[in-house]
């Protein structure tokens, strides 16, 4: 038998899929499909990778932030706070998630490109520790806001490096020409700062840099940093501001499919730590508080959806199809970004995959795919399909197209299982109904 994508996978004798001691088609059997499973102890063992190397690199005071985006549900936020990590949100929807969760609000970090006055109001409220500021326009709104509170708010300023990693067109965030922050080649990242310096209501404790997301190389990451520095000193000679802050984003990429290589975590912080290092000695440069944003590495491996097989049919000359009772509703990254997957029939996954076919789901859009031309064992209606890595950007992207209701999340620890989101019924799809 060879080795599974994921460390906290296995074939059980009866040739079922296992995660974290669970028996997944025993999971379809008792909360029905489509399911999203998540892996507790997976979560944690993630969150630890980021951790303790960290404060190894970086100094004890340096904290990884989970990045809500890839997975937002009261539940997680418990798991994330206990293992010591901060979180950033982007909506007032993921405020108020993560403080409904019992998470301190002084450890969030506000994100977003367009936040309103209202958002702006609602956070200052809730007494968000940190904002991230993406523009000018938002500069003014934070500093209006913040002073009708006759309050001092903490921000950071966001700027784009000119990096552009190796990863998926649609989430790289880190070139001159992005939607996010201010560039610092075109010298409007200075312009910004010096703008932000003026202002009396804010507190600028330094720069936040995020160059992509599921990047397997590690250069960009050293490259980042070395720019940082570069401007953070810049800043100082020019402005006499001092940076006390670099958050670098997050990024790092999680096994897909087998080809994908495995990214060593761990390594990589010790080389950003080296190039921070290495910059301080250069410039003479106090070395700054480090925050990472790591999302889809914290749930991303941690999480599997379970599907039903329903038809199954050959177009001879052409290919063969699979159906199953959920698609792009729940799985919208094939039709967003034709990420792949590895996908595998649950009962049967002893047996050899030598069934190649497209899985289609089953929303009314020839768009809707799980993936194409993959192998499966033989496949017959009733069969329970499992595809792996869903734990990041699949619920939290999930819609109700066609009226489906998305699926419950089941979390898994030691063997046993318990409902932490449950289905959504007819009536939650009318709720909003007027």
């Amino acid at each position: 038998m060879k080795e599974m994508l994921h460390d906290n996978l296995k074939i059980s004798t009866e040739g079922h899929l296992i995660m974290g001691g669970t028996d997944t088609v025993e999971m379809a059997k008792k909360y029905g499909t489509p399911l999203y499973m998540m892996d507790e102890n997976k979560i944690r063992e993630n969150c630890q990778k980021y951790t303790k190397p960290m404060k190894a690199a970086f100094g004890e005071d340096s904290v990884p932030l989970f990045a809500g985006k890839a997975l937002c549900f009261k539940g997680i936020y418990p798991i994330i706070q206990s293992e010591g990590l901060y979180a950033d949100v982007v909506s007032p929807g993921e405020i108020y998630t993560a403080v409904a969760g019992g998470f301190p609000p002084e450890n969030l970090f506000f994100h977003g490109d367009n936040k309103t006055y209202d958002d702006i109001e609602y956070a200052m409220k809730e007494g968000i520790g940190y904002f991230v500021v993406d523009n000018i326009y938002e500069l003014e709104l934070l500093q209006e806001i913040a002073e009708e509170r006759d309050c001092v708010q903490d921000v950071l300023l966001r700027i784009t490096v000119g990096l552009d990693p190796h990863t998926l067109e649609a989430i790289k965030t880190g070139k001159v020409d992005s939607q996010f922050g201010l560039p610092i080649a075109t010298g409007q990242a200075e312009e910004f700062l010096k703008s932000a310096l003026e202002k009396n209501n804010l507190r600028v404790l330094g720069f936040h840099s995020h160059i992509g997301s599921q990047i397997s190389e590690s250069e960009p990451f050293g490259d980042q940093m070395e720019i940082l520095m570069s401007f953070a000193n810049e800043m100082r000679r020019k402005l006499g501001y001092i940076a006390e802050v670099f958050n670098v984003g997050g990024g790092f990429g999680i096994r897909y499919v087998e080809s994908d290589p495995k990214v060593d975590i761990e390594g990589n912080i010790q080389m950003i730590g080296k190039r921070l290092e290495e910059g301080c000695k250069k410039y003479d440069f106090p070395k700054p508080r480090i925050f990472m944003e790591p999302g889809r590495s914290i749930v991303g491996d941690a999480g599997l959806t379970l599907y039903t097989v329903g038809g199954v049919k050959t177009i001879e000359g052409y290919r063969s199809y699979i159906t199953v009772d959920g698609g792009m509703t729940d799985n919208p990254r094939y039709a967003l970004y034709k990420s792949p997957y590895s996908v595998m029939i649950a009962n049967k996954a002893d047996k050899s995959r030598d069934f190649n076919c497209t899985v289609a789901g089953r929303c009314c859009e020839s768009g809707d795919r799980i993936q194409e031309d993959v192998n499966v064992a033989s496949p017959e209606p009733g069969d329970i399909l499992a595809v792996l890595s869903t734990g990041a950007y699949n619920y939290s992207m999930a819609s109700n197209y066609n009226r489906l209701g998305r699926p419950p999340i089941v979390m898994i620890k030691d063997g046993k299982d318990r409902l932490v989101v449950r289905r959504e019924s007819f009536e939650d799809l009318i709720s909003c109904d007027v």
